[in-house]
């Protein structure tokens, strides 16, 4: 069915006031073959993307990918891409970046398939794999939309190339991506000019299409009325102002008003919509600014309605403890004792898998005694003050590297702490050639799940090292200043030992000299800490991290060194996702 249009509902006023003109919407329409149809266990083979608005085309992409895995014969009979076809094209690892910067390029941009649950699915899916964040982006879905619009008496079913042929679209599905994404462009043109007469005249209308805004959504419309039109953090609150949600946005009014519009269709956050009372709007300075501010919110207030960011204090660490005879523990917390530390950790059982693979590695004792060592004589082990006269159990049974079975000095003992050391905050090479042999040799004796079991660790350890690593790094440097374009001039931000201290835009006509000592002299003090995280969580950190390695960023001010080990974690990045499957053991 479709809806009445705004003008006589008396619902919405005009077109600024609805939302996201149709006209000024920029198009993404996505298509994708793959290897299945779970998201999860099969691989995408081809992407085609058609970027269009106002009905003109602006750009199209189209590439094989290399899904890494075979391709079964009924997905060749359909599609026609042959094995042969992906073995030299990119991998999705070179190919999604592109992808998403069709998503990103404009602000109002929505993303558009046929059976858009589809294609969602696996982007969101590889996305997580390949440690990318999924833009999320407003979804059309022209299936959906043609089931709403269309009845079984226009058109016998509501497939694409049967709505391709209703619409007299030129192009013609084929089951290659591109094809069909042309194909989608033609249907969803379409389904807009069908809906303009009816009054649809927005991207939030088009959306609501197919499925109504609540009784409770529409009334509570009136809460984005006053917001401002600018980058921030909006805060919804509950009726004893307690906080319910947090989010962030480029536009305040724009993006809360879209929870109360049939395009919010999430059932959780419609049920939080029910309970909102109150949003408080935050005015940041930059994108940035809005996302750490976001970030900070969550983790103070923990809203019940985000799911993302609420305890960061809940991270686990893999260290290598500073006692006589170093060993692997799993940790909560970084403390100021000097020890080598990966992570953080989502989970336990993550960084457990990362001490795994350190120990395949290095003979380390896995024993909770506290050895002393004694001059001329084997290691003494105690614990609670007793002292032990026989090896431990873990000795005997071959599972604990030395010292307590008297085999090994202290002397031999400290090269393979300091070895640990190396591989944990330098160089990881030593775990990497260990690992990758031992799954060499039980793919060769097609032990399998054997092989999986040691690529799992291998990624966990290559995570936590690298993520380490970069922190520590950034963590080091006491202050950072840098800038880079942005919508009404150059957004710069002031970085103190990992912590965004300050940021503000430098406008056209304004004194960079004074600006900048303003800016600097007005930063948070932020004094040194302990650890790769010593004053702020990983998640804004990392955050900072990637605004820094913008291709547009540029370094204004340093102190101190900022540098990664040459042959650090970064540089098996490759490796890290083996357990998702993005790439193979070779």
């Amino acid at each position: 069915m479709v809806p009445q249009s705004a003008a006589s509902t008396g619902v919405q006023t005009s077109i600024v006031d609805l939302g996201t003109p149709l006209a000024a919407t920029t198009f993404v329409v996505v298509d994708l073959e793959t290897t299945g149809t779970s998201a999860t266990r099969s691989r995408i083979t081809e992407i085609g993307a058609v970027r269009t608005r106002g009905g003109k085309v602006l750009d199209e992409y189209s590439t094989l990918v290399d899904p890494g895995t075979l391709i079964p014969a009924n997905i060749t009979l359909l599609t026609g891409i042959t094995q042969s076809m992906v073995a030299t094209a990119p991998s999705l690892e070179e190919v999604l970046p592109d992808l998403l910067a069709l998503l990103t390029a404009d602000p109002d941009t929505a993303f558009v398939a046929h059976n858009a649950a589809f294609d969602t699915g696996f982007l969101r899916a590889a996305c997580e794999r390949l440690g990318q964040r999924w833009p999320d982006p407003p979804v059309v879905d022209t299936l959906r939309l043609a089931r709403a619009v269309l009845d079984r008496g226009q058109v016998r079913n509501h497939r694409l190339g049967t709505l391709a042929a209703y619409f007299g679209v030129a192009a013609t599905p084929t089951h290659r991506a591109l094809d069909d994404a042309r194909a989608t462009v033609g249907v969803l043109h379409g389904l807009i000019d069908r809906l303009a007469p009816a009054g649809v005249q927005s991207l939030e209308e088009l959306r609501a299409v197919t499925k109504p805004a609540s009784r409770a959504q529409r009334a509570r419309r009136h809460l984005a009325e006053d917001l401002p039109e600018e980058p921030g953090v909006y805060v919804f609150t509950d009726a004893r102002g307690a906080t319910l949600y947090v989010g962030k946005s480029v536009n305040l009014r724009r993006r809360v008003r879209s929870y109360f519009t049939a395009a919010e269709n999430r059932q959780r956050i419609r049920e939080m919509t029910a309970l909102v009372e109150g949003v408080t709007p935050i005015v940041c300075t930059t994108e940035l600014e809005a996302a750490v501010r976001e970030l900070r919110i969550i983790a103070e207030r923990k809203p019940p309605y985000n799911r993302r960011s609420r305890n960061p204090e809940r991270a686990f660490w893999v260290k290598l403890t500073t006692d006589a005879y170093p060993r692997l523990s799993v940790v909560r917390a970084v403390r100021d004792d000097g020890a080598a530390h990966v992570g953080p950790y989502a989970s336990a059982k993550e960084a457990e898998r990362a001490r795994e693979a350190l120990l395949h590695a290095f003979p380390l004792r896995q024993c909770t005694h506290v050895f002393t060592p004694v001059p001329g004589g084997r290691p003494v082990a105690s614990r609670t003050g007793e002292r032990l006269v026989e090896p431990c159990v873990l000795a005997q049974l071959g599972r604990c590297g030395a010292p307590c079975d008297g085999t090994e000095s202290h002397a031999d003992y400290t090269v393979h702490a300091d070895a640990v050391r190396s591989a944990m905050t330098g160089d990881p090479g030593a775990v990497v050639t260990s690992h990758t042999a031992r799954i060499t040799e039980l793919a060769a004796d097609l032990r399998y799940e054997e092989a999986a079991t040691h690529r799992d660790r291998l990624a966990a350890f290559l995570r936590g090292a690298r993520r380490a690593q970069r922190l520590s790094a950034i963590a080091a440097v006491p202050h950072l200043v840098a800038t880079r374009p942005g919508g009404t001039g150059w957004e710069t931000c002031v970085v103190r030992h990992g912590r965004l201290a300050a940021s503000a835009v430098l406008r056209p006509g304004t004194d960079p000299a004074a600006f900048l000592t303003s800016l600097t002299a007005t930063a948070e003090r932020v004094p040194a800490g302990v650890g790769p995280t010593p004053r702020a969580t990983a998640e804004e950190t990392e955050l900072i991290l990637d605004w820094l390695a913008h291709p547009t960023a540029r370094l204004v001010e340093i102190e101190g060194e900022w540098t990664c080990p040459l042959r650090g974690a970064e540089a098996h990045t490759g490796m890290t996702h083996w357990a998702h499957g993005r790439a193979s053991a070779e």
